[in-house]
């Protein structure tokens, strides 16, 4: 059974990076096995200095984000990480293989946040505070994630997406953020409610299919009827239309990874400047946690 919410009384927003590649996701994993990763080009470092750069042109101030980072990112472009995180940045773990959570038993769980967490820290000399998993794949089959988690140090988890989906999700979870049972802090992605439903808004698939204005509208009624935060997410890849394209994948994953692809950072650059973004670290819910 799930707890009740934790109490917020503010609307913040948090703009979140979840750093991989197109050859990582799990639309992909039936045709790229982790062990043929390193065969593919990979363009990590351009497309996450590119949202960089427009985190840093927000109209205003610099927009300071939370990039979850891929242990297998960081082993490989151990400069970039450290670049993240001296922009003022914050740096979080998405754990070190991308694989989903339904796919590791406990003690590859408890190694893989873990190693991912001491990569990371080892790279920026500092604390890391923050796990997001690989598809929001935290479900209620497998409660011993969240004791992993506390024990391997992380304070707070945004690793559920409560809609419903054939990848991921968590339908019957609640939409703020709540305390698990022993005390890890959980802070979904946005959801709007719509006709008793909940419709996701949180970026992914659903911010490069709906209309810009449709996603606007969603997060700002999602605002209202939450009361905070506002948890948004985009991937490095989404915004690289000129990405290989992975033919032997089949027509429906290839549709959600490739769809407008191009519309994706613009829409990204409208959204910096009309929301004010922070990240993770600095919602008061966390701050207020963490005391």
């Amino acid at each position: 059974m799930l707890p009740d919410p934790f109490p917020v009384k503010s609307t913040d927003y948090a703009i979140t990076i979840d750093v991989e590649d197109y050859f990582h996701v799990a639309a992909f994993e039936s045709v790229i096995s982790p062990d043929r990763w390193d065969q593919y080009p990979c363009h990590i470092e351009t497309n996450v200095q590119r949202i960089m750069a427009s985190l840093d042109a927000t109209p205003g101030k610099s927009t300071k984000a939370t990039f979850f980072v891929l242990g297998w990112v960081a082993e490989r472009y151990p400069a970039l990480i450290r670049e993240i995180a001296a922009l003022g940045h914050e740096i979080a773990s998405h754990g070190y293989h991308h694989q989903r959570l339904n796919h590791l038993s406990q003690d590859e769980f408890r190694q893989d946040v873990s190693a991912s967490k001491a990569l990371l820290e080892d790279l920026i000399g500092a604390p890391v505070a923050g796990y997001r998993a690989p598809s929001f794949s935290i479900d209620e089959n497998r409660p011993w994630i969240q004791d992993e988690l506390r024990e391997a140090g992380y304070r707070y988890s945004s690793s559920i997406n409560p809609v419903p989906h054939d990848l991921y999700g968590y339908r019957h979870a609640p939409r703020t953020p709540f305390l698990w049972e022993n005390g890890l802090l959980e802070i979904p992605v946005a959801t709007a409610e719509v006709l008793n439903r909940r419709i996701p808004c949180a970026g992914g698939g659903y911010f490069r299919l709906y209309p810009y204005a449709l996603s606007k509208q969603l997060l700002q009624q999602a605002a209202r009827q939450l009361a905070g935060p506002i948890v948004f997410y985009v991937h490095p890849w989404e915004i690289a239309p000129d990405q290989p394209r992975i033919q032997s994948a089949s027509v429906k994953s290839r549709f959600r990874h490739y769809v407008n692809l191009h519309r994706t950072l613009p829409r990204l650059e409208r959204l910096l400047s009309d929301f004010h973004w922070g990240k993770m670290s600095d919602l008061p819910v966390v701050i207020h946690h963490s005391k």
